[in-house]
């Protein structure tokens, strides 16, 4: 199996940092100011569905914030699967609760679900994609030379 060719550390470090801002900020918007409240599209079922968003939120800040400090790739798959898979629980529980009101005949509430729709089957996607990639890795790791485990003579 061939290695992908990852940015540099310095470039990582940046998205990792770009990342925890981003969510940070989404945070403090949906929870303090304005507010969820203030958006005139998001009805009081919002309540319903805010803390898993919250934990969707909050997973993907933890994971960056432990990326800043190491991020071998099975290091990040684990991470990426962990918060992957809360984002799905988060797009599951937003498809049950539907916590939108676009208004009467407005063909926005399709597009919603269309949306989530993609959400939940791209996150399942992903899920097993990077799961297949990390078990794919540590199969690669174990039968492979290195240079800490040599090869035992013949």
């Amino acid at each position: 199996m061939a290695r992908e060719k990852r940015p540099g550390r310095a470039s990582r470090r940046f998205g990792y940092t770009v990342a925890v801002l981003v969510n940070v900020a989404i945070l403090v918007v949906v929870n303090r100011w304005p507010g969820w409240e203030a958006v005139p599209f998001l009805t009081d079922d919002t309540e319903q569905v805010l803390g898993i968003v919250n934990a969707s939120v909050v997973a993907g800040v933890v994971a960056n914030l432990a990326f800043l400090v190491a991020d071998p790739p099975w290091f990040k798959a684990v991470g990426d699967i962990v918060t992957t898979a809360v984002g799905l629980a988060a797009a599951v529980r937003l498809w049950q609760v539907f916590p939108f009101d676009f208004g009467a005949g407005a063909a926005w509430d399709t597009v919603a679900r269309i949306l989530l729709v993609i959400a939940i089957v791209g996150s399942v996607i992903g899920i097993l994609v990077t799961t297949g990639r990390l078990i794919a890795g540590a199969v690669h790791d174990l039968t492979h030379d290195h240079p800490h485990h040599p090869t035992p003579t013949r």
